[in-house]
């Protein structure tokens, strides 16, 4: 059978430029991918009928003699018709739909590609970090604090110093995939590499492994370590302490520990901000006639606060400067809300008084209803 143009083939005009011939590459073998036609021979044929016009149209020395002599020019030289000349970097900028084509195209064609996957052994990576999560006091959150956290982390095997060998012995190329750390299987089209099952992708076995470590390189121990909580600290907050995490592989440096804060609730204080809120009960008469009362801050002290006559139930107060301290070295302002209590049980001599000051004032028999806007304001 005649083979077809390979513009035709691509969708792309004779003059199109690498972009547009790259783009109409993307999307057929997108469209014919083996991995999205599994069985449908003619999705294959297609898909590699592309693959062979991009890579002779992506080269500019293949691609003007075939602008010259068409097909017949190109015998001979290799590369063309045949999915050897597969180019990976068509689809660099395109993981979204296969995550990393390059590397999916690697496995199916041998290479060939401009990446490539190393096997064997990894050299050193960096430990996984670790979340503690740490409740503390509120008072504790204001005004910070020190608390000792307990946790258990992987560290280097003090034995073997992180190589699982035992001593005396040491890391053997695997005999298996001969220190690649991928094994290749070959099914007609397709050539798929997976981890090597006897090294698990090492590229390295241990004839004696470590006894202390059972050749993982690595123990689980306990530590406490003591971590500074900051003044001002809010609930979810998170408090990274470098290398507190697991040990890494293959002598690799640990990981980060990392405190996530929660903050236990105060039964009469609240915050918002650098702001402290709390509810304080006055007598009808306080609230009338005015009042100087003290009241207790978050760290005991106790703050004069003077009531205007009258303050009607629910009115916020300010004291300020005694909230939250804040990184800037300010603070925050402690508002205090104001409940009017009235006593459920009077004596006959304070019901006599209180009937003359309705009766000096004048009671409403039919009051005007209150908007619920201006009493929430």
């Amino acid at each position: 059978m005649a083979k077809r143009d390979y513009y035709e083939v691509l969708g792309v005009q004779k003059g199109a430029s690498k972009d547009e011939i790259k783009k109409g590459y993307r999307k057929l073998a997108v469209q014919y991918h083996p991995d999205k036609n599994p069985g449908n021979k003619e999705a294959e044929e297609k898909f590699k009928e592309a693959t062979e016009a991009y890579e002779v149209l992506s080269d500019d020395q293949k691609r003007q003699i075939y602008d010259q002599y068409g097909h017949a020019g190109l015998e001979g030289m290799g590369g063309a018709g045949g999915p050897g000349g597969f180019d990976p970097s068509a689809f660099q900028g395109f993981e979204d739909i296969f995550g990393d084509f390059s590397g999916i195209f690697e496995n199916l064609f041998g290479g060939g590609g401009t990446r490539r996957r190393s096997g064997g052994r990894q050299g050193p990576n960096q430990g996984a970090s670790l979340r503690y999560d740490l409740q503390i006091d509120f008072k504790d959150a204001v005004y910070g604090t020190k608390a000792e956290v307990s946790y258990s982390r992987n560290e280097t095997c003090s034995s073997c110093k992180g190589s699982g060998a035992a001593s005396g012995s040491s890391r053997k190329t695997c005999s298996t995939c001969q220190g690649a750390g991928q094994v290749r299987h070959n099914s007609g089209f397709f050539s798929i590499a997976s981890p090597c099952p006897a090294c698990h992708g090492e590229g390295t076995t241990i004839d004696n492994p470590c006894r202390d470590c059972s050749g993982s390189g690595v123990q689980k121990k306990r530590q406490k370590i003591l971590v500074t909580i900051p003044a001002g600290v809010e609930d979810g907050k998170r408090i990274s302490i470098p290398r507190q995490g697991d040990a890494g592989a293959n002598g690799g440096p640990y990981g980060d520990l990392f405190v996530f804060i929660r903050i236990k609730a105060h039964p009469y204080f609240e915050r918002s901000g650098a702001d402290l809120y709390c509810a304080i009960p006055i007598s009808i008469t306080q609230a009338a006639l005015g009042a100087e009362i003290l009241v207790a801050s978050l760290d005991g002290k106790q703050l004069k606060l003077k009531i205007p006559a009258g303050t009607q139930n629910g009115k916020l107060l300010r004291l300020r400067d005694e909230g939250v301290p804040s990184q800037n070295g300010r603070k925050g302002d402690l508002y205090i809300k104001i409940i009017v209590q009235v006593p459920t049980r009077l004596s006959s001599k304070a019901k006599t008084l209180l009937e003359e000051v309705a009766k000096l004032e004048g009671e409403n028999s039919s009051p005007t209803p209150i908007s619920l806007a201006d009493l929430q304001s």
